[in-house]
């Protein structure tokens, strides 16, 4: 019997993965507080998963400016070094694979979340629209609000903030990361500058898509110095409809989306980064990508390719056997299902996810999901 693709080793670079099965990046907002500094119970939480081939942290802010929601955490202090450290340690003795990914929000922020109450930094002054920040309203508490009108970086400072997702890289391998991942994605800061919404600049840094594209060339090379672009990973959300609902869940999107996201990509091939991470619309009914696109994405691109989004293991399966993709990225399933691996292995059947944990809390819904073993042998128990 031919074996699960999804179930065959793969490199990446200069590791080798177990799997294809993919654990992305998933907010959770579970760090300490002050300070947004990585947990001993998000040690336990990644632990838990590291039989994925790869797995990807939430996003963590490279900066307290790019934070745009409360209890994220970041990646720029000695403290959330430190934490991430026990992260990477309990990932490592499982043998696991982690990386982590570098965030900033750029405009879907809160003036309660900026330092010194400030606006929040974007490539132009263009309130972000039909998306919601997060702000703490008190010790555990909180609520969503519209993000604050933000302000344009200056040409000095878009270098500085380069530099930060430098540091930030630097300051992963220091915690024991794997490797990085450039979130740029979703309509954060650097689909920000992508896109051409978003970006209204007449320097260098907008207009043309080549002008757009300028943050992200700078951002891989800055990145890639530190880590190796075998290391280093880039996250897009190409969307090919207009509607109000692909823009609340997916962030911007363009007129041109095959072109816009094919150039993208296209500075992801020149400098050599070892994957493309495309996240697809996840909602119910959302529409695939175009055959055309997938098709386009692999000519152009000579590292590995990570599709995820209402992923089932057949339709990953599947896509795998096509040769459009080389690793598959399951969410909400693996937040559900800690030994999702084993379980498609074995077609085992899946826990489903409680969706009213996943943003926030302790370790309800976090890290007592059971894994298959432990509901076989406490089958009246929910948790283990």
């Amino acid at each position: 019997m031919k074996q699960n693709p999804l179930l065959q080793p793969t490199t990446l670079g200069r590791h080798t993965l177990n799997n294809r099965v993919v654990l992305p990046p998933l907010t959770r907002q579970r760090a300490a507080q002050p300070g947004d500094v990585p947990t001993d119970l998000m040690a336990q939480y990644y632990r838990q998963r590291a039989s994925a081939g790869l797995m990807i942290t939430e996003g963590a802010q490279i900066e307290p400016r790019g934070q745009g929601y409360a209890w994220t955490p970041g990646i720029y202090s000695q403290e959330q070094i430190a934490g991430w450290r026990k992260v990477t340690d309990a990932v490592h003795a499982e043998g696991g694979i982690i990386f982590a990914q570098l965030w900033h929000v750029g405009r879907v922020s809160h003036s309660a979340l900026q330092p010194d109450g400030a606006a929040p930094v974007a490539p132009s002054a263009i309130q972000a629209q039909q998306v919601k920040a997060f702000i703490e309203t008190g010790p555990g508490a909180g609520t969503l609000v519209a993000p604050s009108m933000p302000r344009a970086l200056s040409v000095a400072e878009i270098g500085e903030v380069v530099a930060l997702y430098a540091q930030a890289a630097q300051n992963a391998l220091d915690a024991g990361f794997d490797g990085v991942e450039i979130h740029a994605a979703n309509g954060y800061l650097v689909n920000q500058f992508i896109s051409q919404h978003a970006n209204q600049r007449t320097d260098d840094y907008g207009g043309s898509l080549h002008k757009r594209l300028r943050f992200l060339r700078e951002i891989v090379q800055a990145v890639g110095a530190v880590v190796g672009p075998d290391r280093l990973g880039v996250r897009f959300t190409p969307l090919f409809t207009g509607t109000d609902q692909d823009r609340v869940y997916i962030g911007l999107v363009e007129d041109d989306p095959h072109t816009t996201y094919i150039e993208a990509i296209k500075v992801l091939e020149q400098a050599g980064v070892g994957y493309l991470s495309i996240a697809e619309a996840d909602w119910d009914n959302a529409p695939d990508l175009p055959e055309a696109f997938r098709r386009d994405v692999r000519r152009t691109f000579s590292g590995r390719i990570l599709y995820a989004g209402r992923y089932t293991a057949e339709r990953g399966a599947r896509l795998l056997d096509a040769n459009l993709a080389d690793l598959i990225g399951f969410g909400r399933p693996f937040i559900a299902n800690p030994d999702l691996p084993a379980r498609i292995a074995n077609g085992w059947p899946l826990n489903p996810h409680d969706p009213a944990t996943l943003y926030g809390g302790g370790a309800a819904g976090f890290t007592d999901y059971p894994t298959h073993a432990a509901t076989t042998a406490n089958p009246t128990e929910e948790t283990a």
